[in-house]
């Protein structure tokens, strides 16, 4: 059955949906994006992703064509006409279209795009499996803090880790792991979860300031420090977090088995806590 999607303030069939070949999104990769979990109708921390939208339009001096309020009323609608119980919802802001130049164009109103995608997490067999993960070098730009629609070191990266039997990799740059293609990278040392600091080098993770907001309810401390991947290989557990992934257990990387090869109870519990979390609509603003 066809999705209702939203392309620049209209309601359509997916099949009817058209964007500019000019528009700058596809020229240059002038645009950013967020991607809002829903899980029993309702959005996960939505109003998180929106402040995050909104920080980066303001770092590439990009006025966004709706509020905030706005914006939300327009994820609902989706979930409503599409009857989404669970999966996610992409937004995608590009600077409009224009005559392909590369300096701003003027009088040009951004472009603002939104779909679902059905897709089951909460109950995902690779929760209690795990994930495998495969390191490769980090080739992304400097501004990784932006949510810049500039994909193509991920899509590297994470085909790397399809033709190596992986769901995910970690980039690493100057020896360090900074994050995953598409997530935060985490291990465990006993009751500390350890991440990287937040700088222009990862982005800010909604799911992992939701995971640092619930630490005393989960009974761990956070060191905010970087990592290499010889102290991953030697961690008590590893996972990763991200909008659609929650919190899920990494069981191997690079071919070395984590915990033994299967998920380990810090992470079992961490993703417990975010899904009673998530359940609830989460609880970031």
């Amino acid at each position: 059955m066809s999705r209702t999607v939203y392309v620049n303030g209209a309601y359509l069939p997916e099949e009817e949906a058209t964007i500019s070949i000019f528009d700058r999104g596809f020229i240059f990769g002038d645009g950013i994006y967020e991607v809002s979990a829903v899980l029993g109708a309702k959005l996960v921390d939505c109003e998180a992703h929106l402040a995050r939208l909104e920080r980066s339009a303001g770092e590439i001096g990009l006025d966004l064509p709706c509020s905030r309020a706005e914006l939300i009323a327009i994820h609902r609608e989706l979930i409503a006409r599409n009857s989404l119980d669970e999966g996610s919802i992409y937004l995608q802001v590009s600077r409009g279209a224009a005559d392909r130049d590369f300096p701003f164009p003027k009088g040009v109103k951004a472009s603002l795009v939104l779909f679902t995608q059905a897709r089951q997490f909460a109950n995902t067999p690779l929760a209690k499996t795990g994930i495998k993960v495969v390191s490769t070098p980090d080739l992304r730009w400097a501004r990784r803090d932006i949510k810049s629609v500039n994909l193509l070191a991920p899509v590297l990266a994470k085909q790397f880790a399809a033709e190596n039997g992986a769901q995910e990799a970690w980039m690493v740059e100057d020896g360090v792991v900074t994050e995953g293609a598409s997530s935060t990278a985490w291990i465990v040392k006993g009751k500390t979860l350890i991440s990287r600091p937040l700088s222009h080098k990862v982005l800010p993770g909604i799911t992992r300031t939701a995971v640092l907001a619930f630490l005393a309810e989960s009974g761990f401390t956070f060191e905010e420090r970087e990592f290499t991947l010889e102290e991953a290989l030697d961690a008590e557990e590893a996972f990763i977090t991200s909008a659609t992934s929650l919190v899920m257990p990494v069981t191997t990387i690079d071919g070395h088995s984590i915990h033994n090869g299967a998920p380990g109870p810090a992470t079992i519990r961490l993703r417990e806590i975010y899904l009673d979390h998530a359940r609830k609509g989460g609880v970031l603003g």
